[in-house]
């Protein structure tokens, strides 16, 4: 299968669960955002990836305009309906390949991103388009969920993620990610990086397909019972399993 076409298929059936666990979770994250983007964010900003539209409508009240771009066409009718409920007529929606944006060179003030770089089948790929569409002197907000620098460990997290979401690729490691953003011409002015908590039971919910649930809880609570934290902190607490995800920020310039 197509990798775009199963990125859409996984997040088609996602759409609602994951609407619900953005909702709940991103108050935080979409702050960082529009701190991060700075005066950028009162200029025209494209938001790669959008999802159910959390960062966009979260920097659309001070934005001349917002462009929501996502490969689902079913989260960018949430993104709509998110950013109708809140009365904001300045963001468009469009579907696409974050791969190959269908943008002109320099289009944009700013551009973000949440939680996509580990779905991109060439992660390079992604940011060199990001920075392709920045005008100069704009800047770019990259939010990720990264993994360990220890390549077992980054291996072992990423094939337990897979089993959960057949359109996980990779996540990075910090260094790895930061690079990249480097090699596509950007020069990285800020970073931050933070563990958020997860329960098994939640993160499974959000893919929506129990049949996937019983073997991945076997063999993640097999691994925290020997005591492999799998590099994110893996571990049974009252009998949960439990662990976290770690995020990372990136402010970035594109260079006048």
């Amino acid at each position: 299968m197509d990798h775009l076409q199963r990125v859409a298929d996984e997040f088609a059936r996602q759409a609602h669960t994951f609407d619900k666990f953005a909702e709940m979770t991103d108050d935080q994250v979409a702050e960082r955002f529009r701190t991060a983007l700075g005066e950028a964010g009162r200029g025209d900003v494209l938001d790669v990836a959008c999802g159910p539209g959390v960062v966009a409508a979260a920097i659309a009240p001070v934005a001349a305009s917002v462009v929501a771009f996502d490969a689902t066409e079913q989260m960018l009718e949430k993104a709509k309906a998110r950013c109708a409920r809140s009365g904001l007529t300045n963001v468009t929606f469009e579907h696409g390949n974050a791969e190959s944006l269908p943008f002109e060179d320099a289009r944009f003030d700013g551009v973000v991103t949440r939680l996509a770089i580990h779905h991109f089948a060439h992660p390079q790929r992604g940011l060199d388009e990001m920075f392709r569409v920045l005008r100069p002197g704009g800047i770019a907000v990259i939010v990720d969920v990264v993994s360990s620098e220890i390549v077992a460990e980054s291996n072992l997290q990423n094939a337990i993620e897979q089993l959960r979401d057949p359109s996980h690729v990779r996540m990075l490691p910090a260094s790895e990610l930061d690079d990249g953003l480097t090699l596509a011409g950007f020069q990285i002015l800020e970073h931050s990086t933070w563990d958020k908590a997860r329960e098994f039971e939640e993160w499974t919910g959000i893919v929506n397909d129990p049949h996937r649930t019983k073997p991945i809880r076997t063999v993640v609570r097999a691994l925290a019972e020997a005591g492999n934290h799998a590099g994110m902190g893996l571990s049974i607490q009252d009998g949960r399993i439990v662990f976290f995800h770690r995020w990372r920020l990136l402010r970035a310039r594109k260079p006048r």
